[in-house]
């Protein structure tokens, strides 16, 4: 990931929160989509202040560049070790829990807590499972079909007369949070999350058996599945959870009925 050309950078580095294994070593932050590669450079940098180490890019416009490496200001361990992936499905893949950061509302938008939320519920979970945040582009942030990989939204309150926030700001705002969770004791939990891929299998398994016993028209599909996605987002699923909810979909297709 590292432009081969890009000087070092002098000055004061402090990697102590990179060195030493902790919680937040199991949080990724994923790019989707970014514009700009300043923007991830200076995302990096909020990373490196906050002990956050791991940041995945989804198909981004440009690759890292010298300008990443001059805004993450020292944070170059960040961006070398940064991982480019092709669709949000592929980068969220072996994450237990997947946070989607968006600022817009709606009927269809549930599961929505703020950062101090996020960090309060997550910590606990860092002992057992891989948790990403994900943040959508510079204009438009998420779109659906990535809210739909999400198990749950992170919203920032701000000011209704001006609400947008910069990408990094945001990442910093979340990611600040999160550090200062984690330098209270967390009282571990044992769970242990399917992960995402397997919950995307159960999904299209869903999806097909619904639309063989005529629950699901093309008129309702994508509401209702979306409606579906966060029930089931909010019951923090694990893998024996998946393995009976897809031999009930089993027993289904075999008879139409269970």
């Amino acid at each position: 990931m590292a432009d081969e050309d890009a000087p070092s950078r002098p000055g004061p580095v402090f990697f102590t929160c990179m060195q030493t294994p902790s919680l937040l070593d199991n949080v990724s932050i994923i790019l989707a989509d970014t514009k700009t590669p300043a923007n991830i450079g200076a995302v990096a940098r909020c990373m490196m202040n906050t002990g956050l180490s791991r940041l995945l890019l989804v198909a981004p416009r440009k690759a890292v560049d010298r300008e990443s490496f001059k805004l993450a200001a020292g944070a170059d361990e960040i961006l070398e070790k940064s991982v480019v992936y092709p669709r949000l499905g592929d980068a969220v893949s072996g994450h237990g829990l997947v946070i989607g950061a968006s600022r817009h509302s709606g009927k269809r938008r549930k599961n929505v807590i703020t950062p101090r939320e996020l960090a309060e519920r997550v910590l606990p979970l860092l002992t057992n499972n891989k948790v990403a945040v994900v943040f959508g582009n510079e204009v438009s942030g998420l779109e659906l079909p990535d809210i739909a990989l999400c198990q749950e939204l992170v919203a920032i309150p701000t000011a209704h007369a001006f609400p947008s926030l910069n990408l990094s700001h945001a990442v910093m705002v979340i990611a600040y949070e999160l550090f200062r969770a984690s330098l209270k004791p967390v009282p571990p939990s044992s769970l242990e999350l399917a992960p995402t891929e397997d919950l995307e299998y159960f999904y299209t398994h869903l999806q097909r058996t619904l639309r063989t016993i005529g629950f699901l028209g093309d008129e309702n599909a994508e509401r209702m599945l979306l409606s579906l996605r966060q029930l089931f987002g909010r019951a923090r699923l694990d893998s024996r959870d998946i393995s009976i909810l897809r031999g009930i979909l089993n027993c289904i297709d075999r008879t139409g009925k269970c």
